[in-house]
């Protein structure tokens, strides 16, 4: 049972709703935007959080206000028994859903397993229809398996949302085609912002195709959208055609959305980031591993999110000279910086 607990805000009145979980920093792919240098440091693995530490963290969580989980890397799903932690976190009470993010790769085989566990929607990232800029893009093959992941998770009636990073000269010619493909595979499409993350080593602000291009370029190819009335604390605005089709665009290059952010995020070895551009995460792995009790890592959580005044990305935008967060030195010496190791 979660512990019953006021609402938890932080300085600026924003509460804690949302809560994504790296559960691996690993990934099977290199993606140019996430993890586009040789080589990295990786988390050592007997610090990574077992499934059951993680339910447990989740049900303190929980007594802070949270109520849906989102689980990320990494590549989650290199997560061995992945479908395993999903019935643990769906059977949890009062949790209203557990999602999950994925390059797609492995999903043809675990999709129906993870649905039959309780996850309640699936999001695959996927960048591009086209299998050798794929190739160039990821710096592995994998196209066709990741398109039989998304096939698997229709059939296994896992509700779908398709991300992609636009990036220009790289894949901004395929706004509209990806378009097409989401309509054609019953998902609905969120287009992302280039984002000057950590991990992002070779961020150029040239690349960045922002939410007021992206609306006419498919504006141009599809037809008049309407703005959804509203958006709540969801990180993307949402539009829709004529026909009904919605899209999502997430600006947190150029329209950060941090007056509304309700989300924490948790690594895979236990540190809690209060904002995805954080330098400082607070340490739980070493509390609970300690035999710390449920009240008093409450307690610690809670006071961090009380403090938070954190707003990254409107501070990122109000720079005069914009360049990378984190160059790959900082990134070697401290992989929480990373995005794959915080989790998109």
């Amino acid at each position: 049972m979660p512990l019953s607990e006021p609402l938890t805000e932080d300085t600026l009145g924003r509460p804690l709703r949302n809560l994504r979980i790296s559960v691996t920093d690993r990934c099977n792919l290199r993606c140019a935007y996430c993890m586009p240098e040789e080589e990295y440091t990786w988390l050592p693995r007997a610090r990574i959080l077992r499934f059951e530490e993680i339910t447990r963290l989740v049900r303190i969580f929980q007594g802070a206000g949270v109520h849906r989980v989102r689980l990320t890397g990494g590549e989650p799903l290199l997560r061995r028994n992945l479908d395993r932690l999903v019935a643990q976190l769906a059977a949890l009470e009062g949790l209203e859903e557990v999602t999950l993010t994925t390059n797609g790769l492995a999903l043809a085989d675990l999709a129906a397993d993870l649905a039959a566990a309780g996850l309640a929607r699936i999001t695959v990232s996927l960048d591009t229809l086209r299998p050798k800029r794929y190739r160039e893009l990821c710096r592995r093959d994998g196209l066709e398996r990741v398109r039989a992941g998304i096939a698997a998770a229709r059939a296994a009636g896992l509700p779908l949302k398709l991300n992609t990073v636009v990036m220009r000269g790289v894949n901004d010619d395929e706004v509209p085609a990806l378009l097409d493909y989401a309509r054609e595979v019953g998902a609905e499409l969120r287009y992302i912002e280039y984002m000057d993350v950590g991990g992002a080593t070779r961020w150029d602000q040239r690349r960045v195709v922002d939410r007021a291009e992206l609306l006419e370029r498919l504006e141009q190819a599809h037809g008049p959208l309407t703005p959804e009335p509203t958006r709540g604390n969801a990180p993307a605005e949402r539009f829709r055609f004529a026909d009904g089709v919605r899209i999502g665009i997430i600006a947190s290059t150029t329209s950060p959305f941090c007056d509304s952010c309700d989300r924490a995020r948790l690594t895979a070895d236990g540190r809690l980031f209060t904002c995805l551009y954080g330098r400082e995460g607070l340490d739980l792995l070493g509390p609970l591993r300690a035999g710390e009790s449920d009240e008093r890592l409450g307690e610690r959580l809670t006071r961090t999110w009380r403090e938070r005044s954190a707003r990254g990305a409107v501070e990122r935008l109000a720079l005069a000279e914009r360049r990378a967060l984190a160059a790959k030195p900082e990134l070697d010496d401290d992989p929480h910086l990373e995005m794959h190791t915080r989790g998109g």
